[in-house]
């Protein structure tokens, strides 16, 4: 009798082994029943609460071979692969990652992050540090951050950079300049200056977006939010900063308005095919912008008051969600009343800490606190990833490093800070997540940087 088959697959040090079945039980026996899967093995991964499906097993081999070497690969397979499968590994990633903790030297405090390719994630920095690490090697570049013209003011008391974007073609990075209220756009892959855009806020920029390869909103503490109109062909010379500036142009927004009831405009976020964008102020209130008429159009009060600091939205959802002290809540325009708010109870022994960054991965929400965790929130399922032995399935980061100077002596000796999670990034095939923040704390100086997978 011919041998059992198998299909091995490696995660990290682990081997996992399956066997494939028929329905009666007997290995490779005469049945034309659609065959099953008998997992081998007590590891990390039959921790997963949900069963893993034998479709799984199907599709990891034509990946390997090849879906063009599959002459009955039927369309159906075809939507598992580019539709079901994501979500498949969206549910059951989580359990099986691993940290391998990032040196990032002295600087303080990650607040942004997104991955330039498939080894190189870039970062940002409360000191105003643009760094770009190269994961495999850890190899860490700092980038020059880009100088305002004499005409821009800077805001009081500089406070890093809060947010980068990159355009839909990956032909453009944005995010903070030198002048923390002025935009820096640098042409990729080699981070060439092209402008810094100046006039549209008096404060601190918290966030920002691309709503095209050309166009761009950026949100302020200052309470405003301002559209940018990018494109590195039609920049004039005449346009050019002044000599502290030779190498890139200054820019100045279409539009910049006050959003109406914010105090502090924090985080912003668009969706719904780009069609509408979410505003989040620090006075617990959201507000809707229509992205073609550049207007607003209403704003909601949220059910949950204290430290809304983060938000993210889902294209496949068509819903935004919003961090807060304890919760997550799950915001539908669409709806209307109560019903339009949904607040998520955050399990947590340190609720005064809070959330600190949050993503869509398909049906899974990621979720990042000040306490050290990465939880998982099932929005299919509604409810908390779970592994089989009832615990939640979490992430806890490293150490990190941290400055063990005169005001650690001082104030914080006697207490234990874990490091908040101030961002956090999927790479493009949702692998591997990167993670990274520092302590709570303003007065600790430190940071944490770390690849799950």
């Amino acid at each position: 009798m011919e041998p059992p088959r198998m299909l091995i697959i490696r995660t990290r040090n682990t081997e996992h082994q399956f066997t494939r079945q028929n329905a009666s039980g007997s290995e490779n026996g005469g049945s034309d029943k659609k065959p099953t899967l008998k997992y081998n093995d007590d590891s990390k991964l039959c921790k997963v609460h949900r069963p893993l499906s034998s479709d799984a097993v199907f599709h990891i081999r034509s990946r390997e071979y090849g879906l063009s070497n599959r002459p009955n690969f039927c369309s159906g397979q075809k939507d598992f692969v580019s539709q079901k499968f994501p979500d498949f590994v969206s549910q059951h990633l989580p359990a099986i990652l691993e940290e391998n903790e990032l040196q990032l030297g002295t600087v303080n405090k990650v607040f942004a992050s997104k991955w330039l390719s498939s080894s190189q994630v870039v970062m940002g920095t409360k000191c105003n540090k643009l760094l770009v690490m190269d994961v495999n090697t850890n190899r860490l570049e700092h980038k020059t951050s880009l100088k305002s013209s004499s005409q821009s003011t800077p805001a009081e008391c500089p406070c890093g950079i809060h947010s980068i974007a990159i355009n839909p073609s990956h032909t453009m990075l944005a995010t903070g300049g030198e002048n923390t209220n002025d935009l820096a756009i640098y042409e990729l892959p080699d981070f060439d200056p092209l402008c810094v855009g100046e006039q549209a806020h008096k404060d601190w920029i918290f966030d920002m977006d691309w709503i095209d390869d050309g166009h761009i909103v950026t949100g302020s503490r200052d309470s405003s939010v301002a559209l940018w109109r990018v494109d590195n062909q039609e920049l004039s010379v005449s346009e050019k900063g002044d000599g502290d500036s030779p190498s890139h142009r200054i820019i100045k927004p279409c539009v910049s308005k006050p959003c109406s009831g914010a105090m502090r405009v924090r985080a912003l976020s668009l969706s719904r095919n780009k069609r509408m964008m979410g505003v989040l102020s620090m006075n617990a209130k959201f507000h809707f912008w229509d992205i073609e008429t550049f207007n607003q159009l209403e704003s909601v009060d949220l059910p949950w008051r204290r430290e809304n600091v983060c938000m993210a939205s889902s294209e496949d959802l068509g819903v935004f969600a919003v961090g807060s002290q304890s919760y997550v809540t799950l915001i539908d325009q669409r709806q209307k009343g109560t019903s339009r708010c949904n607040p998520l109870k955050i399990p947590s022994s340190h609720g005064e800490r809070g959330i600190r960054s949050l993503s869509f991965t398909h049906n899974m929400i990621t979720i990042g606190t000040g306490d050290g965790r990465v939880l998982f929130y099932d929005t299919r399922a509604a409810q908390f990833l779970h592994l089989q032995n009832g615990n939640h399935c979490e992430l806890h980061v490293g150490d990190g490093w941290l400055r063990l100077d005169a005001n650690y002596w001082e104030h914080f000796l006697h207490a234990r800070y874990p490091n908040a999670i101030f961002t956090h990034c999927y790479d493009e095939w949702n692998a591997r997540l990167f993670v990274a923040g520092g302590p709570l704390p303003a007065g600790l100086y430190g940071n944490y940087a770390g690849l799950y997978y």
